[in-house]
């Protein structure tokens, strides 16, 4: 062979080994382009998932917020009630004091034995028919959506009824 043709095949196997370089740099720019693109929508899933997260985390704080509130109006409204309690009392031995057919002491004793049947009644959450269950109602919203939630605990403390109602906000 002559060297012209060693010359040329030597160039040739060379333009040959270059472009398999080539096209394999391609290839696994390609490839890695490809992991890019799953990354990304991995890291925008993540940041969906994060924004939901605190979107509930904050619904969360408003309705312990929402629940605290509840618990020191019930105090508040409870205290309210024994002291109109107590002004009745006060009022029923009054009364029992001007009636001269009538004993003080007796009249507190039969105002506070009935003050206490109404109070058992009241603290078991028994009602006329003997039942003992407890039910409960709530109520949150946020920007999107309106929800009610009632749920029914028996005596036994069983959820024996459990229902929530969402629906859209509207802005109007």
């Amino acid at each position: 062979m002559s060297t012209g043709a060693i010359i040329a095949i030597v160039i040739g196997v060379l333009i040959l080994l270059a472009l398999l370089w080539f096209l394999g740099r391609a290839g696994r720019e390609k490839r890695l382009d490809a992991r890019r693109n799953q990354a990304r929508e991995i890291r925008r899933e993540a940041e969906v998932g994060t924004a939901q997260a605190d979107k509930a985390r904050a619904e969360a704080d408003a309705q312990a917020a929402e629940a605290r509130r509840q618990d020191a109006l019930a105090r508040e409204r409870a205290a309210t009630a024994d002291e109109q309690h107590r002004e009745a009392r006060e009022r029923h031995i009054e009364a029992a004091e001007k009636d001269p057919d009538a004993d003080p002491d007796e009249a507190a004793a039969e105002f506070d034995q009935r003050h206490a049947e109404r109070g058992v009644a009241a603290e078991t959450g028994t009602t006329a028919d003997g039942d003992q269950s407890v039910e409960h109602y709530e109520r949150t919203a946020d920007s999107d959506t309106e929800r009610e939630r009632r749920f029914e605990r028996d005596e036994e403390g069983d959820v024996v009824r459990d229902e929530t109602y969402e629906q859209p906000r509207t802005n109007s």
